[in-house]
């Protein structure tokens, strides 16, 4: 495994150019002056300590794998937050620090860690050799069995208590959960200031049913998403300090099907409300190379989608929080050989010089550093052998951001 690590000075992703109003109703305009800011979704706690720390270790490829990682200076680090595997029995807490394997999906090598503590704490060491860098997204998802409501309306065949709606005295556990994340940032010293209610609300696997019934046009997911950001809300402003709710998380979604909601549709679907909590949109918008006919614009559409309810969310900023390039339909098993990463590479360069020059975005996150094995669009394969194409990209283009420039062209970016 080969990673070119000179040259890139740790003050990347600094004065980004907006400030999100904090769990309040204000809006503000973002101005991106130097293109969108990198971020990084990447919860394998022994790739994210900073490599001058000793810390534990599965072996010499995670010591590569965490200066290759390092080198990319994110500026956020989004930490996905599977609230049914932390608290899988009613009654208890949140097991915040419990043993994680530290393989990927099976997928050695691993390194055991102490679960979001651990995870926390590398993170902090990055924190203190690069202030205003790993800064913190969490991204809630996964009901518990004991909080699920039963199974009801037009769901997929094998849904699970997972994607479904939280009974209504659920909802004061979920704020529970919120607290006990708080407290834990506050005792291992990382601020927690960014928030995202659940993530893809418009999609099955995570809402579920969205739809009473399948000949039903109006969708149940804005109603569900609602109460869970009305209640992250109000969380975070009775502990005081500085939060910022991050509202959508949304799959790029075109179009209604009896289990899907649109990202338009679901937009304009949430209470008027609801826009307001927060200052920042997201969206997650992959490098697609379909066979015939445009790939998907997930940021247009949401763009649109908020422009058509104006108020708050007219010129709300806008957060793609996953990105990345695998097969051409980005999900699937990766075809073998070096051309098809090139291509998705360059696909994911076309989109990042879009959105570079669109002033509403203003960070783009890869998903994720390791391959996820169920998501394969990662920028290291799961067994940290080989380093993907867009590695190289996303280190182009952080250089390029720190001098000011554009993006890579993708013959470049890619090479």
């Amino acid at each position: 495994m080969l990673f070119a690590l000179s040259g890139c000075g740790a003050s990347d992703g600094r004065n980004e150019g907006h400030s999100p109003a904090s769990t309040s109703t204000s809006t503000s305009a973002s101005v991106v002056r130097n293109g969108p800011a990198f971020g990084l979704t990447e919860d394998n706690a022994d790739l994210l300590w900073n490599p001058s720390v000793a810390a534990p270790t599965g072996g010499a490829s995670f010591r590569t794998a965490r200066a290759g990682l390092t080198a990319l200076h994110p500026t956020y680090m989004r930490l996905l937050i599977d609230w049914a595997a932390l608290q899988p029995r009613a009654g208890e807490s949140p097991t915040l620090a419990a043993a994680v394997d530290g393989c990927a999906r099976s997928v050695g090598p691993c390194g055991p860690y102490g679960g979001l503590r651990a995870e926390l704490a590398a993170i902090a060491s990055q924190q203190r050799g690069a202030p205003g860098s790993f800064q913190v997204v969490l991204d809630i998802f996964g009901a518990p069995p004991w909080a699920a409501l039963s199974a009801r309306g037009c769901e997929l065949a094998g849904a699970t208590p997972f994607a479904r709606p939280l009974q209504p005295d659920a909802i004061a556990a979920y704020r529970k959960l919120i607290a006990s994340l708080l407290a834990l940032g506050a005792s291992v010293g990382v601020p927690l200031e960014w928030w995202s209610p659940w993530n893809e609300p418009n999609d099955p696997r995570f809402i579920s049913p969205q739809r009473a019934a399948c000949g039903e046009q109006t969708a149940l997911s804005p109603t569900v998403y609602a109460q869970l950001a009305r209640a992250m809300f109000s969380e975070l402003r009775a502990h005081g300090g500085t939060h910022h709710e991050i509202l959508g998380e949304l799959n790029d979604l075109q179009f209604d099907s009896p289990h899907t909601t649109s990202v338009g549709d679901f937009v304009a679907a949430l209470p008027r409300d609801v826009l307001c909590l927060g200052t920042v949109w997201s969206i997650h918008d992959y490098a697609a190379r379909p066979r015939s006919g445009p790939a998907p614009d997930g940021v247009s559409a949401l763009e649109r989608a908020l422009e058509v309810r104006g108020g708050c969310a007219t010129l709300a900023p806008i957060w793609v929080t996953e990105s990345g390039a695998g097969a051409p339909h980005p999900g699937r098993p990766r075809p073998v050989g070096s051309t098809d990463e090139r291509a998705g590479c360059e696909a994911l360069a076309i989109q990042l010089q879009r959105w570079y020059r669109d002033p509403r975005v203003a960070v783009v996150f890869q998903y994720s550093f390791r391959e996820d094995p169920a998501f394969p669009v990662g920028l290291l394969s799961a067994d940290l052998g080989h380093v993907y194409p867009s590695y190289g990209l996303w280190r182009a283009y952080v250089r390029a951001r720190v001098r000011g420039a554009s993006p890579p062209t993708p013959a470049r970016g890619c090479a």
